[in-house]
Order: structure tokens, then C-alpha cells, then sequence
């Protein structure tokens, strides 16, 4: 532990030093425990050390309790006590600087992005299509690419949709099979993701990843929490949201190899929900992502109950790992603790099994990555004592913390420009406008030969300040970076738009 203690690191516990050296923080790494063991405060005190260390982090609170990192904490005498036993020197209770997140833009800045960045992997994945439905969606991106159709909202999308319907068979010869059953289908998987309030995820003005990545004026690290308590009720969108989260920064991120600390560390709670009922072809696509974000400089931290919820191909790639207590009631639960002690360097001192199943709260087993990369010895560790709010923060300190972020206000309104819901409704209207019966001349039969052009109505009920089909198309993908031969659209590993530089 010596020869950590010379690099910058992030104490855990002890009282043998648990330093958590942020030259390898982006090697990831696994917070595991039953309910009541302990996870949100070890999560807690990792964000403050990351915090201190200029590192922007972001995690989902599930149940409030991190919220209380925006706050400082309270003198208590079991925390003193607890310090003492770790020798922890010159303690001391602070606040980190906080911003608040939320889909549903109650508990925090809204958080949106756009269909197109979604992508038709995770979309399908989010509507829990069937491979034929798909299969539709995908034309139905591609026909927006060609069409140069903007998908930002729930309503391009259903626009795009109808389109399909209607003109199905034309469609079908140039695309593949395009069922008007199927698209039906899919567009009640659309409705009860709106009824589930689903629509406030999708619209603009998107997330930019830059204002996740901040440091204050002191040079600390900004804390995000993505308020998670009503998200969470809807597990699917809860995982498909991080999912995308997690595409984002992989696709947009420059490579900067393994730098001397993370650019962004990114704590994903209740880690099962990725993976429950996830076809292979989406487990595969995950584990590629986190195998390669880690030289984008970004360190993926999975949180949640037991070990066995990761899939082997992700848990082999991390490299830093908290274990609090794991419940052994049924001889599953047994083979899973027995698992994760194999996965962890023994120690002589103890049956790291048994400890396992007998560590207090507050206690774990620990084993980080040392100076080489090498997984140390498992040491049993007492966590340290946070430094801010153990415990929820009340609405008037949210309040207070939202208003005074310097993100106030860039997100609260909803842009609703020109896009595919437009542009479609348009179209129809000419159609109908050319399919109408021509006019007739009082003095004879002959029939009028009536031009096509665009409905008055409808350019008449657009704001004079809103933006040309092409304009807005232009600027939707302004963080697409063009090549010297112009701009492209790009699919990237997990479907979303790819942002090339």
C-alpha cells in the first residue's frame, strides 16, 4: 500500500489505508451489497473524493439519500468514532458542489435528449419490440436520414409512422417490408410509453455532455444526481435512459488514454435493470462500450445487490471493487457469494467467503487496482465517514441549489422547432390539396389545371422566427462535425447518432 499512497488516490477506509488511485479510476469498478449494508454511503464518499479531486461525477439517487452531498454534514459522534478507528486526520464536515437532474424536470433541470440521438437499438429496446417491429423502426430512421427528417419528440416519431402506414407498399420495394400491423404495433408501444410520461425524456433543448463534465471555482468536480425515485418505477426507461447516457459519452469523447484522472466517473445504481431480460446482442454492445470508454477517460462504476447481476463479460472488466454484505438464504445466494469471493485476491487472515456473509454495516471487503494495474490483496475496511449530509436534503435546499446553478434556466424550456412532425403534416396537406377534385368553370366542363404549392395555412401558423426545414436540420446536427465532404449520419454501437470530430 505503500507505493499507492505516493499517487493521488481517494480514501476509503481502513484502518489498513483502502486508496482508490485515480490514475486507475477509469479501469471501473463494483459496488455490491445487500439492502441496509451500507452501498449509498460508500457511493457517497467515493463522489466526494472524486469531487475534491476535480473529477465531475454522475449518479442516479434512487431513494434521495445522496442528495445530501449538496449539503454539509452534521457533527454526530459516531462519526467522530468512526474516524478515530481509521485514523482519518483533520475530518471535517463540507458541502460539494451539486446539480440536480430530472426526466420529469420536477426535482431538477430537465434532462431530454432526441429520438435521433436514442437511436432504433435502445428506442426498441425502451418499447420491448419484437425483432420484426424492430425491423420497421429501423426503416424508419433510415427513411428520415434519406428524407433529411428531423426526430426530436414522441410526435415526429408518430408522424414518421403514419407515414409508413400509408404509403407501406411504395416503401416496401426500396426498404424491406414495411406491415401496417407491425407499424400499428408499434405505435401502441408508443402510447403507453407517453402514459407512462415517457414524452418529457424526448424533445429539446438536448443535454449537452459538456455541462455534465464542470468543475466550480475551487476546481472541485461537480456532483450530478439524476433524481431517480419516480424514474426508477419505470425500470425500463430508467435503464434505457443511463444506457444512452453511457452511448453518449462514448460516441463524443475524444481518446485520451489512461489519463492521471478521470475526465468524468459515471456511478449506475441498480446496475440489474441494465441487464434484466437484455437480448445477448445488447449485453455484447454494453460490454464493448465499457471495455472501450475507459480510454475516453471515463470510469463506469456499477451499483447494486449482488454480484451475479452483471454479466460475466462486464464484471471481468472491473478492476476496483467494494463488496458490503451478501445474503446467503438459498443455496443460490450461496454459489453467488461463493463467486464473488473466487473473483477476489485472498487474503490468509480470513475465509473471504465467510466474511462475506458476516461484515456489519458499514464494513466491507475491498480490493483496488494498485500502481500496476494488479487487483490488491482483499482487505476487510471500514468505510469512512462522509464529509456531507448523510440523508435527504429538504425542498427548500433543492430549491435553493437548482436556483443557484449555473445551468438555471438553460434547460427549463421546451424548443419545439420545425421537425418531422411538421414537415410530414405538410407533405399530407399538398397531397390532399392534389388529390382534391379541380375546380370548375362556370362557362364550361373543361377542368382547371390547379398548381401545387404550399399550403398557405400551414406556413401562416409558423412563427416568423422559426427556422427553414434545412436550417433546422443543419443545426440539430451541429455537434456532428463534417468531414471535408460534408456531413453524414452515422449510427454508433448503440444506435444513437455518432458525433464525429
Amino acid at each position: 500500500m505503500s507505493e499507492n499512497a505516493q499517487e493521488p488516490a481517494i480514501f476509503i477506509g481502513g484502518p489498513v489505508p483502502q486508496n482508490l488511485l485515480l490514475k486507475r479510476a477509469n479501469r471501473h469498478g463494483l459496488v455490491t451489497g445487500a439492502t441496509g449494508t451500507g452501498k449509498t454511503v460508500t457511493l457517497q464518499v467515493m463522489a466526494e473524493g472524486f469531487s475534491a479531486a476535480g473529477v465531475p461525477v454522475f449518479a442516479a439517487d434512487i431513494k434521495g439519500d445522496l442528495s445530501g452531498i449538496s449539503q454539509p454534514g452534521t457533527p454526530k459522534p459516531f462519526l467522530f468514532e468512526r474516524a478515530e478507528q481509521i485514523a482519518l486526520e483533520n475530518y471535517a464536515f463540507d458541502a460539494f458542489p451539486t446539480v440536480f437532474w430530472d426526466v420529469f424536470g420536477a426535482a431538477g433541470h430537465p434532462v431530454r435528449t432526441t429520438i435521433s440521438e436514442m437511436g432504433p437499438l435502445l428506442l426498441s429496446r425502451l418499447l420491448e419490440l419484437s425483432e420484426a417491429q424492430e425491423g420497421v423502426l429501423n426503416i424508419a430512421f433510415k427513411i428520415a436520414d434519406d428524407q433529411q427528417l428531423l426526430l426530436l419528440d414522441l410526435k415526429d416519431l408518430r408522424a414518421l409512422l403514419e407515414h409508413l402506414a400509408e404509403n407501406a407498399d411504395t416503401l416496401t420495394t426500396s426498404y424491406g417490408n414495411v406491415a401496417k400491423a407491425t407499424v400499428g404495433a408499434i405505435q401502441r408501444r408508443l402510447l403507453t410509453l407517453e402514459n407512462q410520461g415517457a414524452e418529457k425524456l424526448f424533445g429539446e433543448p438536448a443535454l449537452q455532455l459538456a455541462d455534465l463534465m464542470r468543475t466550480d471555482g475551487a476546481g472541485r468536480g461537480v456532483v450530478n444526481i439524476l433524481c431517480a425515485d419516480q424514474l426508477i418505477e419505470r425500470p425500463r426507461l430508467y435503464a434505457t435512459f443511463l444506457l444512452w447516457l453511457l452511448s453518449e459519452l462514448f460516441e463524443e469523447l475524444p481518446e485520451v488514454g489512461d489519463p492521471d484522472k478521470p475526465k468524468l466517473v459515471f456511478f449506475f445504481d441498480e446496475a440489474h435493470l441494465l441487464f434484466n431480460d437484455a437480448p445477448k446482442a445488447l449485453v455484447d454492445k454494453v460490454s464493448q462500450v465499457v471495455r472501450l470508454i475507459r480510454s475516453k477517460g471515463v470510469g463506469v462504476y456499477f451499483v447494486t445487490q449482488n454480484p451475479s447481476d452483471v454479466p460475466p463479460e462486464v464484471l471481468t472488466q472491473l478492476g476496483n471493487r467494494v463488496h458490503h454484505a451478501l445474503r446467503a438464504f438459498t443455496p443460490q445466494d450461496q454459489k453467488a457469494v461463493k463467486v464473488a469471493a473466487e473473483t477476489l485476491r485472498p487474503n490468509s487472515a480470513f475465509d473471504t467467503m465467510e466474511a462475506l456473509t458476516q461484515l456489519g454495516v458499514g464494513e466491507a471487503l475491498v480490493s483496488l487496482l494498485d500502481v500496476k494495474g494488479i487487483p490488491s490483496i482483499v482487505e476487510k475496511t471500514l468505510i469512512r465517514p462522509p464529509s456531507s449530509r448523510m440523508g435527504t436534503v429538504t425542498t427548500i435546499e433543492r430549491q435553493a441549489t437548482i436556483a443557484g446553478s449555473a445551468l438555471n434556466g438553460r434547460y427549463e424550456t421546451l424548443i419545439d422547432r420545425i421537425s418531422a412532425y411538421e414537415h410530414l403534416q405538410e407533405r399530407h396537406a399538398e397531397q390532399k390539396q392534389d388529390d382534391s377534385p379541380p375546380a370548375r368553370d362556370g362557362k364550361d366542363d373543361h377542368r382547371k389545371v390547379v398548381k401545387r404549392t404550399t399550403s398557405p395555412a400551414i406556413r401562416a401558423s409558423r412563427p416568423s422566427n422559426r427556422q427553414s426545414v434545412a436550417e433546422a436540420f443543419a443545426k440539430s446536427l451541429a455537434r456532428s462535425v463534417a468531414s471535408g465532404i460534408g456531413r453524414e449520419i452515422l449510427r454508433g454501437v448503440l444506435g444513437s447518432m455518432t458525433k464525429r470530430r
